[in-house]
């Protein structure tokens, strides 16, 4: 089962500052600002999904990663719109977080009404570093898959 477990409660200003990490995430991936995207990761960051075959780490990597995912979004003349809900957090000590959430992924086709593609939940380690929190590692998971 993918969840954050309670206790070790952040503060609420780190809880704010993870909710608007995930926000602009979502906004730089649906909008084509893959290099935004990436940086939300740690430069070593990792990305597990069994979406996709491989998981993918580093900047340069998750910056492609996400060029490709708008770029096919494009090709099929869909819109694609990441939807973070029920974001749970634990601080782990003062340098690392642990978050999860839902994560709901709707298509809107031009002209048509919008899909939802698939319904996930990731859990994220994320760190602190000079420019507040970054995703050191994000573990994805489809609910139409069994778990491994």
């Amino acid at each position: 089962m993918n969840t954050v477990s309670p206790g070790g409660l952040p503060d609420p200003a780190t809880v704010a500052a993870v909710h608007q990490l995930y926000g602009f995430q979502s906004h730089y991936i649906d909008n084509g600002r893959a290099a935004d995207w990436a940086a939300t990761f740690t430069v070593a960051g990792e990305f597990h999904s069994p979406s996709y075959p491989e998981p993918v780490a580093g900047r340069a990597a998750l910056t492609d990663f996400a060029r490709g995912f708008y770029a096919a979004a494009r090709a099929a003349d869909e819109i694609h719109r990441h939807v973070v809900t029920n974001i749970a957090i634990r601080q782990l000590d003062d340098a690392t977080l642990e978050a999860g959430a839902y994560l709901q992924i709707v298509a809107t086709p031009r002209g048509e009404r919008s899909l939802l593609v698939r319904m996930t939940t990731f859990v994220d380690r994320l760190e602190r570093t000079g420019d507040g929190w970054a995703i050191a590692h994000r573990r994805v998971s489809r609910d139409d898959t069994p778990p491994a």
